[in-house]
């Protein structure tokens, strides 16, 4: 629907004989781009995979409204009818499902303010999506006629930026797969997953139980007294973080310990104490986190450097 709107606009712009059924199909996408993105967003937050038969006779009712006015009145012949009365109503349709989506997500944006928790992957992308979506609609709606082609290169950046955000994220088949919403029957509420929280934290910094380097998501969960499942819907969801993830920050937090505090263990022993499970992977890992080697880190603090954040 918004790339049906936005060709109109590119085709306004730079067609001055421009066909006016072309800008017809173009308000008449824009009609049903908002419930677009209603509906998308709740199918993937209820994790909906078959739509539903009352969604579809909504979404056909819009269409057939759409369709039946630019019949009766096409755009051609009753511009009058159109500008500025029936656009303004369009627009204002748009709007309304656009308000109703960030009502859907209400929760979500809280949790993506929250300092305590941290969205998942897919949850980012539906405020990415939502924000994309609000921000066209604004350009189009604050641009006017001296500015009509600012819809169209908001459209523009906003593509550009989705297709990075994909490609900057190594797990973005998560957004799509849904994994993360596989228990999502079964939401954890947020009292109990703040309490799962900092229960998880006391264990870990008791037991540390991450300095194992054969450490399972099972074997964490045992610990807590949950499943493996409801482990790793925690994680996901609170602290947008996979388990993999999650251990490994433990471990070069305590590696950076030793390496600052204990000069008797060599940069490879410190590595399988903090639990890792070869020289490789401490390195690997301790750089991607830190931006720092090993001995570049140890060397900075034995100099009492410390960088800005």
């Amino acid at each position: 629907m918004l790339s049906i709107r936005i060709g109109k606009s590119v085709y306004m712009v730079y067609n001055k004989n421009y066909v006016f059924l072309y800008i017809q199909m173009g308000l008449s996408a824009c009609f049903l781009i908002g419930v677009m993105l209603y509906y998308y967003t709740l199918a993937t937050l209820q994790n909906i995979k078959r739509i539903p038969q009352s969604w579809k006779i909504h979404i056909s009712l819009l269409a057939v409204f759409i369709t039946t006015v630019g019949i009766w009145k096409p755009y051609q012949t009753e511009r009058a009818f159109w500008n500025p009365h029936f656009v303004q109503f369009i627009y204002l349709i748009w709007g309304i499902y656009i308000a109703l989506t960030i009502y859907t997500l209400r929760k979500v944006i809280v949790k993506f303010f929250r300092k305590k928790t941290s969205c998942s992957l897919q949850e980012v992308w539906l405020l990415v999506v939502c924000a994309s979506v609000l921000a066209i609609f604004i350009a189009y709606n604050v641009g006017g006629k001296t500015w009509y082609i600012s819809g169209a290169i908001s459209f523009s950046v906003v593509s550009y930026l989705l297709i990075f955000f994909l490609l900057f994220k190594k797990n973005r088949k998560d957004i799509f797969n849904k994994e993360e919403y596989k228990y999502a029957t079964k939401k954890i509420t947020l009292p109990e997953a703040e309490l799962l929280l900092d229960k998880l934290k006391v264990l870990m910094s008791e037991e540390k139980l991450y300095t194992d380097s054969e450490i399972k998501l099972k074997n964490l969960a045992t610990k807590l007294n949950i499943s493996a499942h409801k482990l790793s819907q925690l994680l996901n969801d609170n602290l947008g973080k996979s388990f993999s993830s999650y251990i490994n920050e433990w471990r070069v937090e305590e590696a950076k310990q030793l390496l600052v505090h204990d000069s008797k263990y060599t940069l490879e022993a410190i590595g399988i104490e903090a639990g890792f499970s070869s020289k490789s992977t401490f390195y690997t890992t301790f750089k991607k986190l830190t931006g720092k080697t090993p001995a570049e880190y140890k060397k900075e603090k034995s100099r009492g450097f410390s960088p800005k954040l």
